[in-house]
């Protein structure tokens, strides 16, 4: 399988993103990968990514932002749609015509504080793989407790923000 990060595929241009642009210096840079690959029914497969905050990230003292928990699942939801886009096409991760997706609705539960300092595990299942749009459930976890779950409704980026 594959070990180069979702967003490392995403063209120079596309790639500037807060959460996940590799040319975004002051970013989170985060990186998403295959966990597991089911060619049988892509809907089985599972994304993974894996990220320490920085602890200018914190709530309180020991615990981390919800805002930064958000932005990680946001990410690596839209990371994992544009995979599956192009796993579903048979089709390079990366080959044009870009098929980059961005965020259309983003729902987050908190269910436990998530610890500062150690390293977050987030997993990405899909429940909706259409053309245009694609839903990615993701469980975010710190030391093998669930700390929050999201769900990432993401659409097909249009050609309006292809351009500038």
């Amino acid at each position: 399988m594959d070990k180069k990060a979702f967003q490392d595929c995403y063209p120079e241009e596309l790639s500037h993103c807060y959460g996940c642009g590799r040319n975004n210096v002051d970013g989170h840079q985060l990186k998403s990968y295959w966990q597991h690959i089911d060619k049988k029914d892509f809907i089985n497969s599972t994304t993974v990514a894996h990220c320490i905050p920085n602890a200018k990230y914190m709530a309180v003292p020991g615990f981390v932002y919800g805002g930064m928990v958000a932005s990680l699942i946001d990410c690596h939801g839209t990371g994992s749609a544009s995979a599956i886009a192009y796993l579903s096409q048979q089709r390079e991760m990366g080959s044009l015509p870009t098929l980059r997706f961005v965020t259309g609705a983003l729902n987050v539960s908190f269910l436990a504080p998530t610890p500062q300092g150690v390293e977050l595990e987030l997993v990405g299942r899909f429940s909706e793989i259409k053309e245009r749009k694609v839903i990615v459930d993701i469980t975010v976890s710190a030391n093998n407790v669930i700390c929050a779950k999201g769900q990432v409704i993401a659409v097909l980026m249009p050609e309006s923000m292809m351009s500038n």
